[in-house]
């Protein structure tokens, strides 16, 4: 690494967001974290003084998004990296989802992301900076028990594909980090589970991962730290992946959902290629 770099990261209360933030600023480069808690944002300005900075922001409100980024753009100078960390976990089958538990996940997992690349794209063309989208192993996969989560991230692998090729001409680099299970506090909290759960559901693959989830963050294989080192790896190189597959977990599944791909294509080569116009 040659130059120190400017990082705006959304979601540093905790998890991935607040291990990233704690590791930029070790060595010597600064951030400009969103928070939704004034007590938490005091507390992160002062990890660093003159290098932590805290915006208050959730990023459901994209009003305030312009607003968020533009303070820092002016707190930091520039963007380099631009990381769109803030989400969480929503399990629980699709019939048994609220309208406002759906909402909410896709435009915190989402729209957020979305929203926020968009306003900060200026500072990142101005510096030829790189974006870093959380996506997950459910971005790969469609898991049962998870339909909301994977939809959103799904999304955000879409986005983050068409905007890699969008951005190119400018020099902005798209890395999607894409994490199977690591011991965070992603699916701590009464929240992240669906509310009114349907017994129907409850032996059955969706309803399994809905029980299993609850509480696991300590159970879960991966260790976040390395799992933050290697994101760092990815930005500091000189070509960076757009794919960055974190955990044996999530590398496992991978793998199978593309042989899944590939046989399915095959089987049905042949009906895909007899729907176009007879040739002569």
């Amino acid at each position: 690494m040659s130059e120190k770099k400017r990082w705006f990261i959304t979601g540093v209360s905790s998890g991935f967001g607040r291990i990233l933030a704690e590791a930029v600023l070790a060595r010597g480069e600064s951030v400009a974290g969103t928070l939704r808690d004034p007590a938490q944002a005091e507390r992160f300005a002062a990890l660093a003084p003159g290098r932590s900075h805290a915006i208050l922001l959730d990023v459901t409100d994209r009003k305030r998004i312009p607003g968020a980024v533009a303070e820092g753009v002016e707190s930091l100078g520039g963007i380099d990296v631009l990381v769109n960390n803030a989400g969480y976990g929503l399990a629980g089958v699709l019939e048994e989802m609220e309208d406002d538990e759906i909402d909410h996940a896709i435009e915190t997992n989402l729209l957020g992301t979305i929203y926020v690349t968009r306003a900060a794209l200026p500072a990142l063309r101005e510096s030829k900076g790189h974006i870093v989208n959380f996506s997950s192993l459910a971005g790969l996969v469609g898991l049962p028990g998870m339909a909301t989560y994977c939809a959103a991230k799904h999304g955000v692998e879409g986005l983050s594909e068409s905007l890699s090729s969008e951005l190119q001409p400018f020099g902005i680099a798209v890395t999607i980090v894409e994490p199977g299970g690591f011991r965070t506090n992603f699916f701590k909290g009464s929240e992240r589970i669906a509310r009114n759960p349907m017994a129907l559901y409850d032996s059955t693959p969706g309803g399994m991962t809905r029980s299993s989830l609850s509480g696991v963050g300590d159970m879960m294989p991966g260790d976040p730290q390395k799992a933050i080192a290697a994101i760092l790896e990815a930005v500091d190189a000189e070509n960076p992946p757009l794919r960055l597959v974190l955990g044996a977990d999530a590398l496992g599944g991978f793998r199978a959902k593309l042989k899944n791909v590939e046989a399915n294509l095959a089987e049905w080569e042949q009906v895909t290629l007899n729907t176009a116009y007879p040739q002569g």
